[in-house]
């Protein structure tokens, strides 16, 4: 049997930049592995969810691997609570996390505390509330990739039916926790007595007290959003047949991986961010296909250009990817099987906007079973008039298993 793998290069695919003469950064970059893929394989667009609608990574990667959205997202939190370690049970309700800095007047001057990193000390600050009590509930807490970290709360009638603290911009105060439904109010309640005990806490750590002293944004705050419950959900490998495995950077998409039951194979030197190793991420590409039927690989820098606003880092960063698709390309010839692989984004992140969009992604499909297109490079533009045309990211897996030869037919 084949292989299939599929490349995600998280946040790629962009709009026009006026400094870049309204060329996008993958129209700029330098991507000579991708457009070998684009020359020799199909190209097209595709939308994560349908036209128009902003997909989170969350919503996004259940689609790529199957799982309707619209009825298996229950929120962010618990694929975050769970890719960084923590275990989500029925009833409780998680949530994802940032560590973040507030100013005397608790207004928050920086959602990403200086980007600050597990290194500086996220997994110290993380411990100062995990296993706390809260008016009867008790508090779990971990970090994650970066700035980010995870809350799971367990106790009796918890409701994920409340709105963030998370304001979601600089400049704005730390939002209190709102019931959205009946019976959410003590949820709510706790939330925000838990976010009084965090300011108090984080802004005595040490941790803190050094960063301050080196100039540095304090993560004196933690900011909750995507309260959600565990959904039920069939595993990949009872609902397609075959064994996956991810590649992946970050808390959230590990956290999807693991619920879903792919094998987790971490690549020793990937970090989430504009330091990670392209050829670490390749390496550990072609591991899991010598193993594994499917793998899903996922490199995180291209989002953070976008989010950033910052063009000439989101250049450098589908410059990395590129890298990625390189070595994998050239590591091939190490697994046994025939391989047919998906290069895509997840989402658009312009760095005009500085957050997803609901515009469509560029996809190439490559592969021995292929028959190409007349498309030479890859980018928004170029795979407009691809073979494929325009689809959406459920469409992935039953294009990629028929090429694999797997398909069942529909029909007699």
């Amino acid at each position: 049997m084949a292989k299939g793998l599929i490349i995600i290069g998280d946040g790629m695919a962009g709009r026009g930049v006026p400094e870049l003469n309204g060329r996008t950064t993958l129209e700029v970059s330098k991507t000579p592995n991708m457009d070998r893929m684009a020359k020799e394989g199909i190209c097209g667009i595709a939308d994560p969810i349908s036209p128009g609608v902003r997909p989170g990574s969350d919503t996004a990667h259940l689609a790529i691997l199957g799982y309707d959205p619209y009825k298996y997202y229950t929120g962010r939190g618990p694929f975050e609570a769970i890719g960084a370690g923590l275990e989500v049970k029925p009833g409780d309700v998680a949530f994802r996390m940032n560590f973040a800095t507030i100013d005397r007047n608790g207004i928050v001057v920086d959602r990403r505390a200086g980007r600050i990193q597990e290194s500086d000390g996220t997994a110290e600050l993380a411990g100062l509330i995990n296993g706390i009590e809260i008016d009867g509930v008790r508090v779990y807490c971990r970090q994650s990739t970066a700035h980010r970290g995870a809350v799971v709360l367990r106790g009796e009638g918890l409701s994920p039916e409340i709105s963030d603290t998370d304001p979601h911009r600089e400049g704005m105060p730390v939002m209190k926790s709102k019931p959205l439904s009946e019976g959410a109010e003590k949820t709510a309640e706790v939330v925000n007595k838990l976010t009084e005990v965090i300011a108090e806490m984080f802004s005595r750590s040490p941790v803190n007290e050094s960063r301050k002293n080196e100039g540095k944004n304090p993560a004196n705050i933690a900011l909750l959003r995507g309260a959600g419950a565990a959904p039920h959900v069939e595993l990949f490998e009872k609902k397609y047949g075959i064994k996956g495995s991810a590649v992946v950077e970050v808390g959230l998409i590990k956290g999807i991986a693991r619920y879903l039951g792919l094998e987790l194979l971490e690549a020793p030197a990937a970090t989430g961010g504009m330091d990670t190793s392209p050829t670490s991420m390749a390496e550990t590409t072609i591991r899991a296909l010598s193993t594994y039927d499917f793998v899903i690989t996922n490199m995180k820098a291209p989002d953070l250009g976008g989010h950033d606003g910052d063009f000439e880092m989101k250049i450098k960063a589908i410059e990395m990817v590129d890298e990625m698709v390189g070595f994998i390309i050239g590591g091939l010839s190490k697994v046994e099987d025939d391989v047919h692989i998906i290069v895509s984004a997840d989402h658009a992140t312009p760095t005009t906007y500085m957050d997803h969009t609901g515009d469509f992604v560029p996809l190439i499909v490559w592969g021995p079973n292929v028959v190409s297109d007349s498309v030479s490079n890859y980018s928004e533009r170029a795979c407009m008039g691809g073979g494929i045309c325009r689809i959406r990211f459920a469409d992935y897996l039953p294009i990629l298993f028929n090429l694999m030869g797997i398909s069942e037919k529909f029909g007699a």
